[in-house]
């Protein structure tokens, strides 16, 4: 039986991301956020300014329960080689039970030449005893 009156949101529980095509496990969120540089500017008699896209920026961040030690062995290869490390990350977001999935099914962002900013986390220790969930930064080239 199909609901005639209630609305379906989308879910944001429903959906997988992938570092390198491997899916992260421990992943408990994400986003990827496209940004754009936009000039503004005005002419003589204008009363309202003009704004034009100039380029863009693609952020991101994922948060995640630390179940693998990559992070640290990511870091002790860059560390040892002095190559900066790159990435492709994908994000997929699926809820067929959603009014959007059902008219446009799955949605996939995928961002290309990825690389970890801010800082990165090597060890926590908490007396409360709480759970690890750290969050990871990144800048991407671009979005395919």
């Amino acid at each position: 039986m199909l609901l005639e009156y209630n609305k379906q949101p989308i879910s944001l529980r429903h959906g997988a991301v992938f570092l390198d095509g491997v899916k992260v496990m421990d992943a408990v969120k994400c986003d990827i956020k496209f940004t754009p540089e936009v000039w503004k500017g005005k002419q003589l008699g204008d009363i309202t300014s003009d704004s034009r896209w100039l380029g863009y920026e693609i952020t991101g961040s994922i948060t995640r329960r630390r179940t693998t030690p990559w992070l640290k062995d990511t870091i002790k290869k860059y560390i040892a080689q002095r190559r900066t490390p790159e990435f492709k990350i994908q994000g997929v977001l699926d809820d067929p039970g959603s009014d959007y999935g059902a008219q446009f099914g799955s949605d996939t962002v995928t961002a290309v030449g990825v690389v970890l900013t801010g800082d990165l986390n090597l060890i926590s220790l908490d007396a409360t005893g709480d759970i690890l969930d750290e969050t990871i930064n990144f800048n991407a080239k671009d979005i395919v």
